[in-house]
């Protein structure tokens, strides 16, 4: 799972479930990792890829400011090496957990190749790619709306 950075904060509990049979390949959801608490703050759910220990794949579906990461999320040193805008029309949180559900589950062996890991694209399981995305979603839906409450606490700004 994704490193904690000092100055976020998070809403909700985190969950992850295996991509693989080994558990090697993985999927995580936090329900709100909000960035830089406050007046320029921004978050949301944030939903990634493991091999192991390593972060490969994020998106970060924080509405208008979101994007997600390829390439190999911790091994470009900076986000910015690996940050990616959400195509057009892609704007709304709903929009961009949606689409991102639609990546890993049609492109999530082709993206951890691109990173670099062949061996884990080779291991993960279509099942359990269905399946972990049916729990994230539940997960999300039971979370409730986790990031309307962070932007009425003035957590997160919506003047983007």
């Amino acid at each position: 799972m994704a490193r904690k950075i000092e100055g976020e904060t998070y809403r909700g509990q985190a969950l992850t479930v295996p991509l693989s049979d080994d558990g090697q390949v993985s999927l995580y959801v936090w329900p709100c990792r909000i960035l830089r608490p406050g007046p320029e703050g921004m978050g949301g759910p944030t939903i990634g890829v493991d091999v192991g220990n390593e972060e490969v794949i994020r998106y970060d579906c924080h509405d208008k400011p979101g994007h997600w990461h390829r390439g190999g999320y911790d091994r470009m040193g900076r986000p910015g090496n690996s940050h990616v805008d959400f195509p057009d029309g892609v704007e709304s949180v709903d929009a961009q957990v949606s689409w991102s559900f639609d990546q890993i589950s049609s492109e999530c062996a082709s993206l951890l190749k691109e990173a670099e890991h062949d061996d884990a694209a080779g291991k993960l399981n279509s099942d359990l790619v269905e399946k972990g995305l049916a729990a994230i979603k539940a997960h999300l839906d039971e979370s409730g709306n986790l990031r309307g409450q962070a932007i009425e606490d003035e957590l997160i700004s919506t003047n983007y």
